[in-house]
């Protein structure tokens, strides 16, 4: 489900497991929250960045994540059933260090309103970068390769 809805909502966790890239799959939102699915195939992903308006976590449900909270050298290496809590505005990247996909539930809440400031470059901020630039979550800057699935089962299959 995509829509923000005012009722109660059930999902479900499955989701493919991929050859290249990576996965953000909205699984439930309302005004205040939002549940994706997040797959990672071998290798790094992502850039420094922060998100000013949301708190959010990562959990890890199969795989390993090496997260860098705040700086390159603050690292944390997340196993099986162990997660992270982001406060709005906290500094961080993660890429998957495990011998199999990394797969994560993301959980994000916001207070309901649209991000009202402006990156340095002028443009809404979701995700900033720490010299106060916007970064697009699908950007080549944010290391974004083409999803390529792996056929068969994936999590939850």
């Amino acid at each position: 489900m995509t829509t923000t809805a005012s009722a109660a909502q059930v999902f479900d966790l499955r989701t493919p497991y991929l050859i290249q890239g990576r996965t953000t799959d909205m699984r439930s939102r309302t005004d205040l929250l939002t549940i994706t699915m997040k797959v990672y195939a071998e290798g790094g992903e992502n850039a420094m960045h922060c998100h000013p308006y949301e708190d959010h976590t990562f959990i890890v449900v199969e795989g390993q994540a090496t997260f860098h909270l705040g700086s390159d050298e603050n690292v944390r290496v997340l196993d099986k059933y162990e997660g992270v809590m982001l406060p709005k505005g906290a500094f961080y990247w993660f890429e998957s260090s495990g011998n199999e996909n990394l797969v994560m539930i993301r959980a994000g809440a916001s207070d309901g309103k649209p991000a009202s400031g402006l990156a340095t470059d002028g443009v809404p901020v979701g995700r900033m970068t720490p010299d106060g630039r916007s970064i697009p979550g699908d950007s080549a800057e944010n290391k974004t390769v083409a999803r390529v699935e792996r056929p068969g089962p994936g999590f939850g299959a």
